[in-house]
């Protein structure tokens, strides 16, 4: 579908990569790795056409779209979540208006058997099978589908876009972006502002509903779940490999082996020329000789190692104090602003306890951690306990650093013993290497002030981490190297965060905010998805048991029991009906992408029989996509009355 071809990008002396070669096919699902700095912004940007290279090409057919998703935007903020959306069928709003204006013609005029009326009749009718075909009357029922599935309620939709944060209009963005269908979606970053249920959607809309994607991530079990190939940017080249990415992090590491074997073989042959060059410089019987090697030195190509993976790296936090045996204690905690936040919050954390709190955005995680910091007042009770030292992370902590240090004054400051021999390692793990040490800090973008700032509590000591959203701004091997000094930490930690890989081996408990309630779920990140019931109908699963009452009580607890289990049963049987509604509306969309391609064809285009059954299969599956509407109004309805 697209070619690059002898790819070539320099911004200095040094290209970011060179003699790139590649070809996206349709339906691939490519992961763009590689570390930050190395071209993978840059490359998605020339793929779109928003940037040239310097050398070579990237063809691309005249009829193919293509979708860009950029880390940063700007974002509309004049209309309500409904209209901004809808712009991604601005064909089919031109179109509508087309045809009301050829309907009022036709309303006004009674020459019905003059030939320009019949030429009006015959526009007309053009114009609708052309809208019919363009699925015309169910991309409302679409729209509001992507929207759900990527977090927002119907009560959003006709709020204004001004009245949410950057990540929520970002969703917005995403959403259009989708509904558009291009025949390549190039995504970066697509999962930085969305909570663990929308990142599931999204994986599912992917791998079954989207065309070609190449998307940069540095959430693992994500691109784990939607890419089958991967393209790696390394030492100035871009390696394809043709396998999902925890294979290729295998195949990259022989690899790296094979290049340091050869890399201290080249050596060592280059050692063997010095040393034959400066021993026979000066005898005229070898003069011969040691030109010929002094030329094969010349013509040696150094062979390049790939960027340390500097993964395995061990940070371990300072010691410090014993705290408390209970660290945190919620004894009835609530919070409300104009509306109720989360109310009965009642919790208490052990001593060593790693725990997460998740939940969509806007539910209540990031508030509960500022009532736990004494940021802001609340209901009910709340004790920090005896001897806790609480070492906090969120993205305002990176406005508190120095501006006018460097980034390696900022850390020389904090570390302590041993670590000072160490300031280079760490600052390389977390993407400061080489010159990026001697930065001002005021000179540093968001992320990297973020990540400084991580760092800098590292060598803090603290025996309550408190971390929100700590991995936005982290690579995968600064995410594994946060991962193991968090493991091996002595003391409490509550991590907010969407990002299913980092969780998942780290945490023992999960707290799941939503609904103004906060639930205790006991295990790992995974063992609370395959809990919950997935409110974004992708999957059913029943009820946590641990939220089910015994029946052992008796009396009134039996008669809750029972009226519980028969609304689990209302809940499965509602699930049931939405997942074979959608199954529908799959096999529907399917047979329509189907005749799509038979009627493009001119053989095809006047088959009476083909377009009959396109026009009845388009009502069929704009009545599914009602009936799925209101399916998931009642499944939701259902869920709202068990909480």
């Amino acid at each position: 579908m697209i070619s690059v071809e002898n790819l070539k990008v320099e911004f200095s002396v040094k290209p970011l990569f060179a003699d790139a070669n590649f070809v996206i096919n349709d339906k691939d699902r490519i992961a763009l790795v590689g570390k930050n700095g190395a071209g993978k912004s840059t490359l998605l940007k020339i793929l779109c056409g928003m940037e040239q290279p310097t050398a070579g090409t990237v063809a691309v057919p005249s009829d193919t779209t293509i979708g860009y998703l950029p880390q940063v935007m700007k974002l509309a903020d004049h209309t309500t979540v409904r209209e901004e959306t809808r712009k991604a069928f601005s064909n089919h709003t031109e179109i509508q208006e087309r045809l009301s204006r050829l309907n009022a013609q036709l309303a006004e005029r009674t020459d019905y058997e003059s030939e320009s009326y019949m030429e009006l009749v015959e526009k007309f009718t053009q114009e609708h099978e052309r809208f019919q075909m363009m699925g015309a009357d169910n991309y409302e029922a679409e729209m509001e589908r992507t929207l759900i599935g990527l977090g927002f309620s119907r009560m959003d939709f006709d709020r204004p876009t001004s009245e949410f944060s950057g990540g929520w209009r970002m969703r917005i963005e995403l959403a259009k972006l989708l509904l558009q269908k291009p025949d390549l979606l190039l995504l970066d970053e697509p999962t930085n502002h969305l909570d663990i249920e929308s990142i599931q959607w999204l994986e599912q809309f992917l791998a079954q509903s989207a065309k070609a994607v190449v998307l940069v991530s540095h959430d693992r079990a994500f691109i784990n779940h939607v890419t089958s190939r991967t393209l790696e940017i390394s030492c100035g080249h871009i390696i394809d490999y043709k396998v999902k990415y925890d294979e290729y992090v295998k195949l990259r590491a022989e690899r790296r082996e094979q290049q340091l074997r050869a890399y201290e073989n080249q050596q060592k042959e280059i050692a063997d020329m010095k040393v034959f060059i400066e021993r026979f410089r000066y005898q005229a019987t070898k003069a011969v000789q040691v030109q010929q090697k002094i030329k094969q030195l010349e013509k040696i190509v150094p062979i390049e190692i790939d960027e340390v993976d500097r993964s395995a790296m061990h940070l371990k936090f300072p010691p410090c104090l014993r705290s408390g045996d209970y660290p945190i204690i919620c004894d009835e905690v609530g919070k409300s602003y104009t509306h109720l936040v989360f109310e009965h919050v009642n919790f208490t954390l052990k001593r060593g306890e790693k725990v997460a709190f998740v939940g969509k955005n806007g539910e209540g995680k990031s508030t509960l951690v500022k009532c736990i910091m004494g940021e802001i007042p609340f209901d009910g009770t709340l004790k920090i306990g005896h001897n806790v030292q609480i070492g906090y992370f969120a993205q305002n902590q990176a406005q508190l650093l120095d501006e006018s240090l460097t980034v390696f004054e900022t850390i020389d400051r904090v570390a302590k013993g041993e670590v000072r021999l160490k300031i280079n390692d760490i600052l390389g793990a977390f993407m400061f290497g080489g010159e990026a040490s001697e930065k001002k800090v005021k000179v540093l973008s968001g992320g990297e002030r973020s990540r400084l700032a991580m760092i800098k509590l590292l060598l803090e000591p603290v025996n309550l981490l408190i971390l929100d959203e700590p991995t936005n701004h982290l690579d995968m091997g600064s995410k594994d190297v946060l991962k193991e000094a968090i493991k091996a930490f002595d003391g409490t930690a509550i991590i907010v965060s969407h990002d299913r890989e980092f969780l998942d081996g780290l945490v023992s408990k999960v707290y799941e905010f939503g609904g103004g309630r906060v639930k205790e779920h006991l295990g790992g990140i995974y063992d609370w998805l395959k809990e919950v019931p997935q409110t974004s109908n992708l999957t059913s699963q029943p009820l946590p048991a641990s939220s089910t009452p015994s029946p052992a009580t008796g009396g009134k607890g039996a008669g809750l029991y029972a009226e519980r289990k028969e609304k689990q049963k209302k809940i499965r049987k509602a699930e049931k009906e939405v997942k074979e509604c959608e199954e529908k509306i799959s096999k529907l969309e399917a047979r329509i992408r189907e005749m799509d391609s038979l009627l493009c064809q001119p053989e095809h285009a006047a088959d009476m029989e083909l377009i009959m059954e396109y026009t009845s299969t388009k009502k069929v599956l704009d009545e599914e996509n009602d009936r799925w509407l209101l399916l998931s109004e009642k499944l939701e309805e259902t869920q709202r009355e068990l909480m």
